[in-house]
């Protein structure tokens, strides 16, 4: 599954690797750079991190449902019990 990203997001990103460039490495990148930049990282890096948020999402996931049996949990035949 490839990682697209929406066009506002992709702009605001390119923007901050412009901005990351000139405050860090004192050195102006014009747009065809950032982009280039930015599909590198979306390509190579970006799959990483999202398999891993999968993974956190899975477990978090997980957690959520192992709490069913006690947080949604009812006693049984209790009617008699209460009086």
């Amino acid at each position: 599954m490839a990682i697209k990203l929406q066009q506002e997001v992709e702009q605001r990103l390119l923007i901050s690797i412009q901005r990351y460039c000139a405050e860090n490495f004192d050195e102006d990148v014009g747009e065809l750079k950032a982009r280039l930049l930015l599909d590198f990282c979306v390509r190579e890096i970006g799959p990483s991190v999202y398999n891993q948020a999968i993974l956190d999402a899975q477990s978090a996931m997980q957690d959520k449902i192992a709490e069913i049996e006690t947080v949604c949990y009812e006693t049984e035949f209790a009617y008699w019990k209460k009086k």
